[in-house]
């Protein structure tokens, strides 16, 4: 992949137990493409304009803050990721052995569900309302 400035794209950093799992993870299912790989440490993709830094524990970004908190992979803050067919994809990726946290919620906006990457970091699915398939009822 040819190199883009960092200003073409919208950065998220995602602490992750092991980098290699979460390359393969990212690119195999989600439509990810590696920018760097600098394994086991850092390592970043992307996929369109967001840029998905994929920092393991010998990364900067692990070291322990000045009052002794450690960064950890999981929480609820996520990367949101469209589709046209939230059925199909959770399918698909159920199919597969992912882990979802929940099952398909529909609501005014869209229906959405949430994965876990292998280090339990979370990964929103969404498909607005209006958009074919599940978000019709």
């Amino acid at each position: 992949m040819s190199q883009r400035p960092a200003e073409d794209f919208v950065s998220v950093r995602y602490i992750v137990d092991d980098v290699d799992a979460a390359i393969r993870f990212y690119t195999t299912y989600l439509g990810f493409t590696v920018l760097s790989d600098a394994s086991p440490a850092f390592a970043d993709v992307v996929r369109g304009n967001l840029r998905l830094l994929l920092s393991g524990p010998r990364s900067s970004a692990q070291r322990a803050m000045p009052d002794g908190r450690q960064p950890s992979p999981g929480g609820w803050n996520r990367i949101l990721l469209l589709t046209d067919d939230i059925e199909g994809e959770v399918r698909r990726l159920r199919a597969a052995g992912l882990t979802f946290r929940n099952e398909i919620v529909v609501g005014p906006g869209g229906s959405q569900s949430v994965l876990d990457d292998p280090s339990g970091n979370p990964i929103e699915l969404f498909q607005p309302a209006g958009r074919r398939g599940h978000d019709s009822r």
